[in-house]
C-alpha cells in the first residue's frame, strides 16, 4: 500500500488533485491552509463535509492541488476529490459517501453561446413594430 491515497475531483472548470496522508487533520490547498485559501465559511464547510461524515477529520492530512474555475467550483471539486480518495483509503466508507452524493460528478457546466443569439439561450430584444 502506498503512503497516500489519491482522488481527482472535478466541478465546472475546477479540477482538484487530492492526496490523503495519515496525520492530524491538516488540510492544505496549493501550499496554503484551506481557511486561508477559502476565506468563506460556506466553502470551508463544503470541503470538510466528506471528512466529517466519515469521522476521519482528525486522522488524515489532506494535500490538494487546485486549478481552473472559480472559488465555489474549486471547493466542490476539492470535496469530490476528497470523497474519491476516502473510497480508496477505506472501501467501507463508499456507501456513506455515495448516499450523501459526494461521489457523483456534478455534470452541470456553463452552456455555450449559440450563434444568432445573445447568450446560450437569451435572444436579442424582439420588437414587433
Amino acid at each position: 500500500m502506498s503512503d497516500f491515497n489519491y482522488g481527482t475531483g472535478k466541478r465546472k472548470n475546477g479540477i482538484a488533485r487530492t492526496r490523503l496522508y495519515a496525520g492530524s487533520g491538516q488540510i492544505t490547498i496549493n501550499g496554503r491552509p484551506y481557511d486561508e485559501y477559502f476565506p468563506r465559511k460556506t466553502l470551508q464547510m463544503i470541503i470538510q463535509q466528506p471528512l466529517k461524515m466519515t469521522k476521519t477529520i482528525d486522522k488524515l492530512d489532506v494535500k490538494v492541488t487546485c486549478s481552473g474555475g472559480g472559488v465555489a467550483g474549486q471547493a466542490q471539486a476539492v470535496r469530490h476529490g476528497i470523497a474519491r480518495a476516502l473510497c480508496e483509503y477505506d472501501p467501507e466508507l463508499r456507501s456513506v459517501l455515495k448516499k450523501a452524493g459526494f461521489l457523483t460528478r456534478d455534470a452541470r457546466k456553463k452552456e455555450r453561446k449559440k450563434y444568432g443569439l445573445r447568450g446560450a439561450r437569451a435572444s436579442f430584444q424582439f420588437s414587433k413594430r
